[in-house]
């Protein structure tokens, strides 16, 4: 048997004040761990999506990945109880003359379990079938007391104008009565840390986000997006929204994989007082940044301006307005026909150029 190879990471009386330390035994990444004055070692490659061990903590026996909190045994590198089949290679470790040292080869290798796919992460095909229309409604409320609300309202006019005279088939959802958590920002941790489909949604079974995200880059081929105004701003649970959609856009970052191809999307903004033109031309930039593409004339609002507090006759106009709902009839109906334009164009854009949306490559390109 070949002698044992020992790979010289650093000195002990440096390395001992941390708990956890990132090292490379030759070319190899190691979190290295110190834990009642003993040395352990594991993989610093997290199974996950490849996030740093090294950089991560201690809580109790388990190494956990400071991207998305998958936990490692400190010394067999076994993934926490429930997952033991998911690990990451353990090495040997000893101390000589005050350096600590790493066995070059491993002594248990890596296994990743085999995981279905998580559904969202199916490849973005659109399946065969007439027009269909997806909106979504932000209005936050409490729905076992309901209120009045003039942008759901209306959204929901379009949709039923949309399947009764345009024959599309339709969704309509409703971001309050969804569960779901708010973006952890891991995308500030690393480029690659920000996962499709979004982290949160493969480890939390109970975050309900995963419907906006069917139905945005797998079914449907029209969105239209309903706000309110709240302070010269859409409303909360839109940008609760939009947040965790960052996931959409950052795999063209970072992957150069468009998901939203051949999709169009409206927006109906309604505030008692003004800003329509901020919250659209946010809610514009945005959509247009995920891939969609817009008809002309892409929006319809209704403010009644700054001074305007008796909300009471805003909501009275908003009842009786024929112009709104015609309005937002003939915004679905354009939404609609440039839809079937490009489902008939077959123009499925997979890759864009960098130099077209953001011109340095990224070192989570390569």
């Amino acid at each position: 048997m070949a002698e044992e190879r020992w790979l010289d990471v650093g000195p002990a009386e440096v390395l001992r004040t941390r708990a956890v330390t990132p090292v490379r035994a030759g070319t190899t990444p190691i979190a290295l761990v110190y834990r009642d004055g003993a040395w352990s070692a594991i993989s610093g490659v997290c199974n996950h999506s490849g996030g740093p061990l090294g950089e991560g903590r201690l809580v109790g026996d388990y190494v956990v990945c400071p991207w998305h909190n998958w936990k490692f045994h400190h010394r067999t590198g076994e993934g926490e109880p429930g997952f033991e089949e998911d690990r990451v290679p353990s090495y040997a470790t000893r101390v000589e003359n005050g350096r600590v040292l790493v066995a070059a080869n491993a002594r248990t290798p890596r296994h990743k379990k085999p995981h279905e796919p998580h559904p969202p992460a199916r490849p973005a095909r659109r399946e065969p079938g007439p027009v269909r229309v997806a909106g979504i409604s932000t209005t936050v409320m409490d729905r076992a007391n309901p209120r009045y609300s003039g942008s759901e309202e209306l959204l929901a006019h379009a949709i039923a104008h949309a399947g009764e005279a345009l024959s599309a088939e339709t969704r309509l959802i409703r971001l309050g009565e969804l569960s779901f958590r708010a973006c952890e920002g891991y995308y500030s941790k690393s480029a690659k840390a920000c996962t499709w489909p979004c982290s949160i949604t493969q480890m939390d079974p109970d975050d309900q986000l995963d419907r906006v995200y069917e139905a945005l880059v797998h079914w449907a081929d029209v969105i239209l997006v309903a706000t309110p105004i709240r302070w010269g701003a859409a409303s909360s649970l839109y940008y609760r929204m939009v947040e965790r959609m960052n996931c959409i856009q950052n795999q063209i970052t970072t992957r150069d994989r468009v998901l939203i191809r051949d999709k169009v999307a409206g927006f109906i903004v309604i505030g008692g007082q003004d800003n329509v033109q901020a919250v659209a031309g946010q809610m514009l930039g945005f959509f247009a940044e995920l891939g969609f593409v817009f008809p002309q004339f892409p929006y319809v609002a209704h403010s009644r301006g700054w001074t305007a507090e008796d909300m009471e006759t805003n909501v009275a106009v908003l009842r009786t307005s024929h112009d709104l709902r015609d309005g937002v009839a003939a915004l679905v109906e354009r939404c609609t026909v440039l839809a079937g334009r490009l489902m008939a164009s077959e123009h499925t854009l997979e890759r864009v150029a960098r130099g077209g949306r953001k011109a340095h490559a990224l070192a989570a390109d390569e």
